[in-house]
């Protein structure tokens, strides 16, 4: 979805704080933004000889210099709050593991597509494909896109084993958070299979083109800004679990709609994986939030002023800038925007969720910073969806504008 960025430029010189959301979740550079906010009091301890228990909050602020390298900041979390982190291993224990489901009551790729084994395994290609040349290429390129992002599972296995407190220090650790994270991976793998075998299967698109796209994502990486700390980095995967959930039950829904019923269980059943993981990092956001309101305010504010940017923000084909001077996932994204794949109203939707689940509006007795982030979290998500408004009415002078995907072999597809 596209904004102009002299659009962008007046929005974010007279919101800053409120644009930035905005112009981060569209996908663009907003250069005449300047910063958005400084580091939030829950990376700085204001008395670090002061400890905490999982019973008692850490201090509200601090004062120490974050780590900084390269730009990025780094091992935000203080002392206390770590400690917090760390002593909620029983709760994980007891609350988040048992959201995953046993290896043999999921479903498998294999569940869903044509049995190699089988004497009409030849037909059951035939009619696949023959349900896939009902997909218009608009969705082939968000399903394509979708895709990709579920394929650099190995980017996010990382992301979550940077957070202190809760990595797996072994690669095999016993421990709720390394079993967590090593067991939410083996259920999220199952995703990108299924749609990396169908896709292939349909003959619909360039799975060359597709495949140097995933081998860059996971190249380039991704930086959500969550600072090796847990208390940013679960408030990222409880928007991003919610957005993924949004994303494929979408699809889903426009898969049955194009008549592809085979296609719209398999995103559906991804939606559903999806929704029991936003459930389990939103738990462990709900802890957080019982034990350390303040802390817990300051960093999902912080996040949203930092803007939560997509998994696969850094997505690359090689080809795409060269040839049509812009960003490809800037254009997949509009192409999702404009079929109600995912959308702004999502983004503002998944927002006052999680403001209502987290009961935002309704903490008293916050200090300071807590108090003012409260304030602009409870607003927050209007604003966007008037900014959004504003967007979309502007956005009627580009309709009709077309980009060509090297995974669809080159054929324009419209993004606004």
């Amino acid at each position: 979805m596209s904004l102009s960025h002299h659009y962008l430029a007046r929005v974010c010189n007279a919101q800053p704080c409120v644009a930035a959301a905005v112009c981060r979740f569209f996908w663009f550079v907003c250069d005449a933004a300047g910063p958005h906010g400084r580091i939030p009091a829950v990376v700085r301890p204001r008395n670090p000889t002061c400890r905490a228990v999982a019973t008692e909050a850490p201090p509200a602020s601090t004062k120490s210099k974050p780590i900084i390298l390269n730009g990025q900041v780094l091992h935000s979390i203080s002392e206390e709050r770590l400690e917090l982190v760390k002593s909620l291993t029983d709760y994980v224990d007891k609350q988040v593991l048992p959201l995953l489901k046993p290896v043999d009551k999921c479903w498998q790729p294999s569940d869903f597509l044509p049995h190699p084994e089988s004497p009409d395994f030849l037909d059951e290609v035939r009619a696949l494909r023959q349900r896939a040349q009902n997909l218009p290429d608009d969705y082939l390129v968000v399903f394509a896109g979708d895709m990709i992002t579920e394929e650099a599972l190995p980017t996010y296995m990382t992301m979550l084993n940077t957070l202190d407190g809760v990595r797996d220090e072994s690669g095999a650790s016993p421990t709720p958070w390394g079993r967590w994270t090593r067991e939410w991976t083996a259920e999220e793998n199952r995703h990108g299979d299924i749609m990396n075998k169908y896709m292939y299967l349909t003959g619909r698109v360039n799975m060359r083109a597709v495949e140097r796209t995933i081998q860059h994502l996971i190249g380039q990486g991704m930086d959500p800004k969550t600072e090796n700390n847990a208390y940013l980095g679960f408030i990222y995967t409880s928007f991003q679990e919610r957005a993924t959930k949004i994303s494929h039950g979408n699809t889903a829904r426009h898969a049955l709609e194009h008549g592809d019923e085979v296609l719209a269980k398999i995103c559906g059943s991804i939606a559903s994986d999806e929704g029991r993981h936003e459930i389990a990092y939103s738990r462990i956001v709900d802890k957080l939030f019982e034990l350390d309101p303040d802390g817990s305010l300051l960093a999902f504010a912080d996040m949203m002023r930092k803007q939560i940017v997509m998994p696969a923000h850094l997505m690359d084909d090689g080809e795409h800038e060269g040839k049509t001077g812009r960003n490809l996932f800037a254009d997949f994204s509009s192409v999702a925007d404009r079929t109600g794949t995912y959308t702004a109203y999502d983004y503002a939707d998944i927002m006052d969720h999680l403001v209502n689940r987290w009961k935002v509006a309704d903490r008293q007795h916050l200090k300071g910073e807590a108090a003012e982030a409260q304030d602009y979290l409870v607003k927050l998500p209007d604003r966007i969806r008037k900014l959004t408004e504003r967007a979309n009415a502007r956005k009627q002078k580009s309709r009709g504008q077309e980009a060509a995907f090297s995974w669809v072999f080159d054929r324009p597809v419209q993004l606004v």
